[in-house]
């Protein structure tokens, strides 16, 4: 099977993760643009009280200034003139005491020629021409605001400079006592108030809005990764699967193709090589024996001895009978096994060690089959070790499978071999059909067991079969 490359891999989730991951960058950047809108609109709030603020503290001051100061000293001295200190002493009383607790930081009164003649700040009275187009409408009976901010580009553009202000002119007027109509200007109120705690408030909020954000984002896109990987995985692996299942198929395929070519092909040369194989033997009693082409007919009945092997190997690979099932003890197969290596056993240097559970189940299988699947096993491991070592043989049994375990101390099996390991014609030895492993495999699955193949820790290989228990076999 054909390993699949990442763009393949990827490929069946790529509109999705896309789709997934696009969606929570553009909700992210409307969140953050909704948040600063929102700061946008809490700002043009705050100004707009603070606006409204200064005109109702203007009005309010423009009451008490006409009543408790304008009134009063022109009754008194005939005309105002700030200049006096008495003068300019009750106004500033008026003021204070007017604007006491509000937040105001500073208030200017010009009179109609632009001159300041009343201000919290000493150094600003007399000074004249200050007040700008701001001072010209609020002459002409219009108020007006404008924000003033001091700081760097990044400071204003972030919202938080040093120093922000917002300042208010309107104009000051005479009462018309107990008429709602307001007399003519007679000069210009200018209130200063200082915005900067409450914009530096509104960053706060907007930093805390933009972090809360980008936490809940954060989290979104952490569950959307794991969302996504487990999705990416779930996809790869169904892929996967559904690549094995077509590859298997096809290979099912093939080799039922090969399997009857091999069985007809076999079935055409047995015939041909009995005849072979009579014709030597008879030809042998014929001659006597001493005959010089006595060990000719030898050779010729040994060799095709040994093709009909090989073929009988390929029908049974190729047409794998069905097991004759019935109530068998592994154990016992595994002590016949024994017996018929032990000659062979002593003669090469073998030890074979078994821990057997003696109290396990009898299993429903073919017996027959099972001893010619656990010679070849046996076989195999002592093939592993040319110079002779220990082979251990271990049964035991849980709920509901039989487990059996056959260990050796040779080589253990390389990458490249245990990938080709089941592969049919695959053989690493010099005579051999490569179909020993595949027969076997063949026969455990036919009685419903499974066998597995792997390196054991210390050196060597182990083989592993299971079989199901079945109940009524017990």
């Amino acid at each position: 099977m054909k390993p699949l490359n990442t763009a393949e891999r990827v490929k069946p989730f790529r509109l999705v993760k896309y789709f997934t991951f696009t969606s929570l960058i553009v909700i992210f950047i409307g969140t953050i643009i909704l948040s600063v809108l929102n700061t946008h609109w809490v700002r043009s709030m705050q100004y707009q009280k603070s606006e409204d603020y200064a005109l109702l503290l203007i009005e309010n001051l423009n009451h008490q200034v006409f009543l408790q100061f304008i009134l009063p000293v022109g009754l008194k001295y005939g005309k105002i003139e700030l200049r006096h200190k008495e003068q300019f002493e009750r106004m500033d009383n008026v003021v204070r005491s007017t604007l006491h607790s509000f937040k105001v930081e500073m208030v200017n009164i010009y009179s109609k020629d632009d001159i300041i003649a009343y201000s919290f700040s000493e150094d600003l009275v007399g000074k004249q021409n200050l007040g700008g187009t701001s001072f010209s409408g609020a002459i002409d009976g219009k108020a007006s605001s404008k924000l003033v901010q001091n700081g760097t580009f990044w400071e204003i553009l972030l919202g938080i400079p040093k120093k922000i202000k917002i300042i208010t002119f309107a104009p000051l007027r005479a009462e018309k006592p107990l008429s709602p109509i307001s007399g003519p200007v007679l000069g210009v109120i200018e209130i200063r108030q200082d915005l900067s705690s409450d914009y530096q408030q509104i960053f706060k909020y907007q930093v805390l809005v933009i972090c809360t954000i980008s936490i809940v984002m954060g989290i979104l896109l952490l569950t959307l990764i794991f969302v996504v990987k487990r999705g990416e995985g779930i996809i790869e692996k169904r892929a996967l699967e559904r690549i094995r299942l077509k590859d298997q198929l096809a290979k099912a395929k093939h080799l039922s193709s090969l399997g009857e070519m091999i069985a007809g092909v076999s079935h055409e040369i047995r015939n041909p090589l009995g005849i072979i194989s009579s014709s030597a033997e008879l030809l042998k009693k014929k001659m006597g024996p001493r005959e010089p082409l006595n060990g000719i007919a030898d050779i010729i009945v040994t060799e095709a001895r040994r093709l009909n092997n090989i073929i009988t190997d390929f029908l049974n690979y190729a047409r794998p009978k069905a097991p004759n099932r019935s109530t068998c003890h592994i154990n016992d197969v595994l002590d016949k096994n024994i017996l018929f290596l032990d000659q062979q056993i002593k003669d090469k240097g073998y030890v074979i060690k078994t821990v057997f559970d003696n109290h396990h189940p009898c299993i429903l299988a073919d017996s027959d089959m099972l001893y010619q699947a656990f010679l070849n096993l046996l076989i195999n491991a002592m093939q592993a070790m040319p110079d002779g070592g220990a082979i251990m043989i271990t049964t035991h049994a849980e709920e509901d499978a039989l487990w059996l375990y056959i260990e050796d101390e040779g080589n253990g099996v390389s990458p490249a071999v245990m990938e080709k390991i089941w592969d049919p014609f695959f053989t690493t030895k010099e005579k051999g059909t490569g179909l020993g492993l595949g027969i076997v495999k063949n026969i455990i699955e036919a009685n419903d067991g499974m066998i597995r193949i792997d390196n054991r820790r210390e050196k060597g290989a182990r083989v592993t079969v299971k079989f199901p228990l079945d109940q009524e076999a017990q």
